[in-house]
């Protein structure tokens, strides 16, 4: 069984604490640059490294008054380092440490994500292992199709996530830059070189260029990126919630001991854990809206994101943690019915096997409109009166002027349905 999910690691990166705690990293980096360039003397800087601390509940209360949280943050921090505390934030303003700060809880969360993302795929590839040649019905616009694997769809999913790796991956980097620019980005008040030395030391890249904030297409295409993700896990529950329904049922969900399923009707066994990642993907793509209206701000910057981001950042964060660790406990413990795939696969009476007689039939030489009519005839009987197919295909005298009766049935054998898997496979790995 999967570990039951808990909050706490992902939460801790977006709790007030680890938030205050993050600005002070970026704030002393800063002066401690300022220090080895010599802007800071070494009395100041030592007060400032080891007298600095704060309270949350001290910062909220000041910000009760002053209405600007960085205010009262620095107001704290200096209530603790005295005199020195004048060397604090000198030339930066509030945006050079927010969007900096926000850069590394960015990544930190994303060095999660991407445990977690990785994990699943090291799911699917076993499941996708363990059902290689588990035959099932495939089907198109929810109607039989022809026979698949279950292991192909595992197969699927994987290479998805593995997709969303890359592009993750990407989307974090783009997000790991900071800024110490100053007010309108001009650098007024700070050597550049601060910057530089600052984002190197905090382990994220100077932006090239900002005005009084980090561009947000940045943390749009993050946002964006999880959201995807978040569309890949929901077609992935849907898929299992539709091979959970009774008059399907090749898969379920693991009914653990002791479940309840319904409080009227003792016999229910609901898909829970895939509606549930369904209904919170549906909060990742809204997040994705929110994070693109984000990127258009007025003229240097305004604070409309702002307020925006104190949500969808930390819940788009928790909300695809959650989701990554419920799917992956899903796929896990997910519970196949082989002997119900091929009973359904078998249920249309070998109408899945149409397309190998229309080929069969053109391979004689038939055109293909003629051979597509004569198959069709006989397949429409099947539906209509439920009939065998390929018992009426071997009563059909005009499908007899091409095919004899070993041909037809060497159509209907489902082993050469298998002969190419491994060769997907091979090109999947």
């Amino acid at each position: 069984m999967v570990e039951r999910y808990t909050l706490p690691e992902m939460g801790k990166i977006w709790s007030e604490q680890n938030k205050f705690e993050t600005w002070w990293q970026v704030e002393l980096e800063v002066c401690r640059v300022q220090y080895e360039r010599g802007v800071i003397p070494a009395e100041d800087f030592s007060n400032i490294e080891t007298k600095a601390s704060f309270k949350v509940e001290r910062i909220l209360d000041i910000e009760e008054e002053v209405k600007h949280d960085v205010i009262a943050f620095l107001t704290n921090i200096a209530e603790n380092v005295g005199e020195s505390s004048r060397y604090i934030h000198k030339g930066m303003t509030s945006s050079d440490l927010l969007d900096t700060a926000l850069a590394i809880q960015m990544t930190q969360s994303g060095e999660l994500l991407r445990k977690r993302i990785v994990k699943l795929i090291d799911v699917l590839e076993k499941r996708a292992e363990e059902f290689k040649h588990t035959l099932m019905i495939g089907r198109t616009h929810g109607i039989h199709a022809e026979p698949i694997t279950f292991g192909l769809k595992f197969l699927i999913w994987k290479k998805e996530m593995e997709r969303n790796l890359r592009r993750f991956d990407l989307a974090v980097e783009d997000i790991k830059v900071g800024q110490i620019s100053g007010a309108v980005g001009t650098y007024q008040h700070l050597d550049p070189i601060v910057e530089e030395m600052t984002c190197k030391n905090l382990g994220l890249e100077a932006a090239p260029i900002s005005n009084q904030v980090i561009q947000r297409d940045r943390h749009a295409a993050f946002i964006s990126c999880m959201a995807i993700i978040g569309t890949t896990l929901d077609k992935i529950a849907t898929e299992v919630r539709h091979l959970q329904r009774t008059e399907v049922l090749e898969a379920e969900e693991f009914f653990s001991k002791g479940q309840k399923g319904s409080s009227a009707m003792p016999h229910k066994r609901n898909p829970i854990l895939t509606e549930r990642i369904c209904g919170m993907a549906r909060l990742l793509r809204g997040y994705a809206i929110t994070a693109m209206e984000n990127v258009a701000l007025w003229h240097e910057r305004d604070i409309s994101h702002s307020s925006a981001e104190r949500v969808i950042l930390p819940d788009g964060c928790i909300t695809l943690d959650f989701l990554l660790a419920q799917t992956t406990k899903v796929i896990e413990n997910l519970v196949a019915y082989p002997e119900n795939m091929m009973k359904n696969l078998n249920q249309t009476k070998g109408l899945i096997f149409s397309q190998e007689v229309l080929l069969a039939l053109v391979q004689k030489g038939l055109l293909r409109e003629t051979a597509y009519k004569l198959v069709q005839e006989n397949a429409m009987q099947v539906w209509e009166k439920d009939m065998d197919f390929k018992q009426l295909l071997l009563e059909d005298k005009k499908i007899r002027e091409y095919l004899n009766e070993k041909e037809i049935v060497k159509l209907f054998d489902l082993d050469k349905i298998l002969k190419r898997v491994d060769i997907i496979y091979k090109k999947t790995a």
